[in-house]
């Protein structure tokens, strides 16, 4: 019996990374890819948050937001890269319980601000679209610096109690993560307490804001396309469709594997194990690696003075 309760009452000083599996051969490979990946993403988020910065032509509302999208995909990128770096480059495979906590906490912040600042890009294009005369007078400067704070503030407060609800568990079961970084729902599987509470907490909240986002987001183009068809010809649609697209994209490389990767970790039991290893790190890199060069390529503006800048 003593030694049953020695065993309950053992906690572990680290958690044990893991990469992908069968991959052991690749490493080099993929520690290169990652690598790329980073510094593309370092890049190319610097490089829209500085134009936008320096050109006064840019500071316009829909520019605003994308320099706050910028910001946290470079959070994003900072979260977690650094992680997957040391364990492919230097076989780095331990990390503390409070360094954990520490990364998962910015992780599922900056996922859940990215995902209340794509909410308010697609209010902007909806304002934009549906009421072109009242757009300056709606989104004035002091009103997107609210929206600005009440996407940070929301994805720190919802993101707050994560540390909190997993240290009070023993984690006496193994000490083995699913990947080369620390999420909520990866984590708490390892407590040998009962983890309901963190379920529906974690549950609750990926309704409550990826959910009712994505939600919000679909209902505003439901509207968006409703005014488009009826006020406008052709050649009219067209154009102010194609000012959502880098939208529309930013938003379909976010909540596809987010959604994907919340319902496997919750109810995929079954599914492929290398599956959710694959989801989790498009999840986490890829939004950051491709909004810029969406944003690049879709936006005349940006995309000129970009060039003009490098060119000169």
């Amino acid at each position: 019996m003593s030694a049953v309760n020695d065993t309950t009452k053992f906690t572990h000083a680290v958690f044990i990374l893991t990469g992908i599996p069968g991959q052991v051969d690749a490493r080099l490979w993929i520690s290169v890819a990652f690598c790329l990946i980073y510094i593309i993403s370092i890049i190319g988020n610097s490089v829209i948050l500085f134009m936008i910065k320096t050109d006064p032509s840019l500071h316009e509302p829909m520019y605003i937001f994308l320099s706050m999208l910028a910001m946290t995909d470079l959070g994003l990128s900072i979260s977690t890269i650094p992680t997957i770096l040391g364990f492919f480059l230097f076989n780095s495979r331990e990390i503390s319980v409070n360094a954990c906590f520490s990364q998962l906490f910015f992780i599922h912040s900056f996922s859940f601000i990215e995902s209340s600042v794509l909410l308010v890009m697609a209010v902007d294009r909806f304002v934009a679209i549906c009421s072109p005369l009242r757009y300056t007078s709606l989104l004035t400067l002091p009103r997107i610096t609210k929206m600005g704070l009440g996407c940070m503030l929301r994805g720190i407060a919802v993101s707050f109690p994560f540390p909190f609800l997993l240290k009070r568990f023993q984690y006496c079961r193994s000490n083995v993560l699913s990947h080369c970084y620390c999420l909520h729902q990866d984590v708490m599987k390892m407590a040998c307490s009962d983890i309901t509470v963190n379920h529906v907490y974690g549950l609750f909240l990926t309704v409550a804001t990826v959910g009712l986002d994505s939600l919000l987001i679909f209902l505003s183009y439901l509207m968006i396309l409703k005014t488009v068809l009826s006020v406008a010809s052709r050649a009219e649609s067209l154009r102010a469709l194609n000012t959502c697209v880098s939208h529309l994209c930013a938003v379909l490389l976010f909540y596809t594997p987010d959604i994907g990767l919340s319902l496997l970790h919750r109810f995929g039991n079954s599914s492929s194990h290398l599956l959710q290893i694959l989801l989790g790190y498009i999840y986490l890199l890829v939004p950051p690696l491709m909004n810029p060069i969406v944003y690049s390529v879709k936006s005349k503006h940006l995309r000129a003075r970009i060039i003009r800048v490098f060119v000169k």
